[in-house]
């Protein structure tokens, strides 16, 4: 059976753990080459490249802070040399504080801003660069608090509503080059940084269960596929959305 990837070549941001990690062995298992993209954690992202390598799959991992620009180019002129060509980008990489506003200060804003927001944009901006005449994708991993916008995340809240917005405006920008944006917005996942952060027991996670249509918070296997399908010839005739994935939480 043909994988749906087979000959294309990936580069996932913040793919050492958690969402991107998924997404990496997703990608590689319907045969794309994935380049494993980590800012810190240069364990995770050798973890998971040893995982896709022994599925059979092809990965690598290369270092970059996404939110520094001179970054952002050695990422892609690395994957370029590791793989000859570029077809799909993950915008995954992303932080998130969250901080009652009086607590807010210009340094909780940048933090966020610079690599929710600009470091996308800037990433985007290199990969069109890489893409050839067939085009590419790109999907950008956003959040439902772009429209869900809890308590104390007002700055956090407002890169990913940033984020659906640059999806729609480079979807129309990019289209006449056959290159596809769309985003994927979940809710809570659970991965190693809601568990860091406290949340997996928290009130805040049964609170928003108790929200949710479908009564749980999301895996990071419900989140994957869908970039899998974003990422393929399935949705062809797709750009410009924004998939709400958060068991109806919105």
């Amino acid at each position: 059976m043909s994988k749906k990837l087979t000959g294309q070549v990936a580069v996932v941001t913040g793919a050492s753990k958690g969402i991107g990690a998924a997404i990496a062995k997703h990608l590689a298992g319907e045969g794309a080459s994935v380049v494993v993209n980590y800012a810190s954690s240069k364990a995770g992202a050798d973890k998971v490249v040893s995982e896709i390598t022994a599925a059979g799959g092809k990965a690598v991992a290369v270092q970059a802070n996404v939110a520094v620009e001179a970054d952002i180019r050695r990422l892609f002129a690395d994957a370029k040399k590791a793989f000859g060509r570029l077809d799909i980008l993950v915008n995954n990489a992303g932080i998130y504080e969250f901080s009652p506003l009086e607590n807010v200060t210009a340094e909780h804003f940048h933090k966020q801003f610079d690599l929710n927001v600009l470091g996308l944009i800037l990433s985007t901006q290199e990969a069109a660069k890489h893409f050839d005449a067939k085009g590419g994708k790109v999907i950008n991993i956003s959040s439902v608090v772009s429209v869900f916008a809890p308590p104390n995340a007002a700055v956090y809240s407002a890169t990913k509503a940033a984020v659906d917005a640059v999806t729609k405006s480079l979807a129309k920008e990019l289209g006449p080059k056959k290159i596809r944006v769309n985003s994927i917005n979940p809710g809570m996942v659970e991965t190693e940084g809601v568990h860091a952060a406290g949340f997996a027991e928290s009130d805040f996670r049964k609170q928003l269960e108790a929200q949710t249509p479908l009564g749980r918070i999301g895996q990071t296997n419900d989140i994957a596929p869908a970039v899998t399908f974003l990422a393929s010839d399935d949705s062809a005739w797709i750009t410009g959305e924004t998939w709400f994935i958060g068991g109806g939480l919105k």
